[in-house]
């Protein structure tokens, strides 16, 4: 086992990307988040609990809506061998969203399940063990589904909430990827992941859009127990639908980039704690007026061996 495997080897496998709703979607491979990229090759039983939490704003002058989710994420894996992999995410969801309309505020809730989520990993590709280097280079492909058993009938007073207060997205989305990495000393490597996402239409008419990922990351093992991951993150996203017709939401999609600081700490046994904030750093091609906030995610995962 090589260094920077030592200090991550205790932490899950989640390579899709978050179930966050498109318009409030999240950048990052989560796969990374959890594990480092030496990760990806472990085999056994993994499990994950991540706690997030999301906040960003639509509209301008006297009409804003800002909402802020904060998402539960319990997720469960299984390695059959260090190239074959599948999983499942379970995540449950509190969202608040505050719309304003010529001064005035309403604020509305909900919480519930929110849509899980099922995948494989299959490594396509890998370069030859070196000496203490170990694997070199790797490739991966993901696939798999996001359902629609979340919650999205969240009601008061006998009338729908707003989409966007919605646990659940309501949809079915596919979504497919590539990722790879590089070993580049026993105390460094490098990470990059693609993905694109092909959302659904739910039962209101709403889709969400249509989303592709990138993420170049570095990590370095600063200490035997502590790993430093440094990120770029960029996320392209459509328009949302708001029905049936097409119509679109003007304050939805485009292009944003963030960058990631994250530090890793081997509790010992098998376990291993992270923390991140995603930071953004241009939204000036995001669609309409939006702005969005830092993201903050802490975590804790337990390998149990084979």
């Amino acid at each position: 086992m090589n260094a920077i495997k030592s200090c991550v080897a205790g932490l899950s496998l989640a390579f899709a990307m978050p179930t966050f709703a498109c318009s409030i979607c999240r950048c990052g491979d989560p796969t990374f988040n959890a594990l480092g990229k030496d990760g990806v090759a472990q085999t056994g039983l993994r499990v994950a609990f991540d706690w997030d939490q999301v906040r960003k704003t639509q509209g301008e002058a006297d009409d804003v809506d800002s909402l802020r989710e904060r998402r539960y994420s319990l997720l469960a894996g299984y390695g059959f061998t260090d190239s074959f992999s599948v999983f499942a995410r379970l995540p449950y969801s509190e969202r608040n969203l505050t719309e304003t309309a010529g001064g005035d505020a309403e604020h509305s809730s909900a919480s519930g399940l929110a849509d899980p989520e099922i995948y494989a990993q299959w490594r396509l590709w890998a370069s030859p063990f070196e000496g203490d280097v170990g694997m070199r280079a790797s490739l991966y492909v993901v696939g798999g589904v996001k359902t629609s058993w979340g919650e999205n009938d969240a009601s008061r007073d006998g009338e729908r909430l707003d989409e966007h207060v919605q646990p659940g997205t309501g949809s079915t989305d596919w979504f497919a990827g590539l990722s790879g990495s590089y070993q580049i000393n026993p105390r460094s490597a490098l990470f990059v992941s693609m993905q694109y996402r092909h959302t659904g239409r739910n039962d209101a008419g709403y889709q969400y859009g249509r989303t592709a990922l990138v993420n170049v990351a570095y990590e370095r093992k600063l200490a035997s127990r502590w790993d430093a991951v440094i990120e770029a993150n960029y996320r392209h996203a459509g328009r949302d639908e708001i029905d049936d017709s097409g119509v679109l939401d003007p304050d939805t999609g485009g292009s944003i980039v963030y960058v990631t600081p994250r530090i890793l700490f081997d509790l010992g046994s098998g376990w291993v704690a992270r923390a991140s904030a995603q930071v953004p750093l241009s939204q000036s091609s995001l669609y309409g007026a939006q702005n969005e906030k830092t993201v903050f995610n802490v975590g804790l995962t337990k390998l149990f061996s084979k």
